[in-house]
């Protein structure tokens, strides 16, 4: 039995990952901004503590960990799940549309994050488990920030699993694809309130019209993820990322190659920029490389 604490857990993946954990008897924290939108389901069940939070109200973040800590004893697995979209063309963003989504997707993370870590270093275990999306590896026009506040997550979680080796504690950043959620409705998904209209017609906003017609019709199943990303957390060691769907794993093979491309003309130059009198293993350079 492990506890779970799970934050934008109401609906879409965060509600099934707690229902697959429910199922499987595991105790879970239900971490919402507002307790009256979690499911009935998950409000009867008995394991289930639900904790008014939102992640970038940072003074109310040790509050709630501690109440999960005083109901449970512990927590095994945070899922850093609350997150939100935001479309538009790099111009059409505002600094503050940029920063509010950032206060959600990064730094209520990194709150949270901080504020559970003295609760497993204590116990000498835990994983973290953070929701990225598949543009968190490949930057797609009209959600360049978007994509940049996912790029941020999955270095955050990189970093992390050094740092955190020491004390026992994993880390890990799941890079789904489309799911079928309500993350393209209006309560998960911003839109540049200044539009130019030089960019109709462009892939940035060719995004801002698949998002209308696609909303509810994603590939992707959030029960089956949610599932999935339960079995891969009940292991011994985390993968680094966990890339969910078939759109992600095809997009990634778009990425490698891009890289490949990139790489493959300039290598050499590259490696001819160090210092002459620098200790240099070509060996060991093209490994890291």
């Amino acid at each position: 039995m492990a506890t779970w604490f799970i934050t934008g857990a109401s609906r879409g993946l965060g509600a099934e990952i707690a229902r697959t954990a429910l199922a499987q008897g595991d105790d879970v924290v239900v971490a919402v901004r507002n307790p009256d939108t979690v499911p009935d389901d998950l409000k009867k069940a008995g394991n289930v503590l639900t904790v008014a939070l939102d992640v970038t109200d940072t003074a109310a973040i040790p509050a709630a960990v501690q109440a999960a800590v005083d109901r449970f004893g512990r927590i095994d697995v945070l899922v850093n799940n609350a997150g939100r979209g935001l479309l538009g063309a790099l111009e059409e963003i505002t600094d503050a549309e940029a920063r509010s989504l950032f206060d959600l997707n990064v730094f209520g993370l990194v709150n949270m994050t901080r504020a559970v870590l003295p609760v497993m270093r204590r116990q000498g275990s835990g994983k973290l488990v953070h929701i990225g999306s598949r543009s968190g590896f490949e930057g797609e026009p009209g959600v360049s920030m978007y994509s940049a506040s996912k790029f941020a997550v999955a270095g955050i979680s990189e970093a992390l699993s050094a740092e955190l080796a020491p004390f026992g504690i994993q880390s890990m950043v799941v890079e789904p694809g489309v799911l079928r959620t309500d993350f393209l409705d209006v309560s998960s998904l911003s839109v540049a309130a200044h539009r130019i209209a030089d960019y109709d017609g462009t892939p940035a906003h060719v995004t801002l019209d698949w998002a209308g017609t696609a909303n509810h019709t994603q590939l992707g199943d959030p029960v089956k993820g949610a599932a999935l990303i339960y079995e891969v957390t009940g292991q011994d060691t985390l993968p680094s990322h966990l890339y969910l769907g078939p759109d992600t794993l095809d997009r990634l093979q778009v990425k490698l190659r891009r890289i490949e491309e990139d790489l493959a003309p300039w290598r050499a130059k590259s490696a001819a920029t160090a210092h002459d009198d620098a200790v240099h293993d070509d060996a060991a350079h093209d490994d890291a490389a």
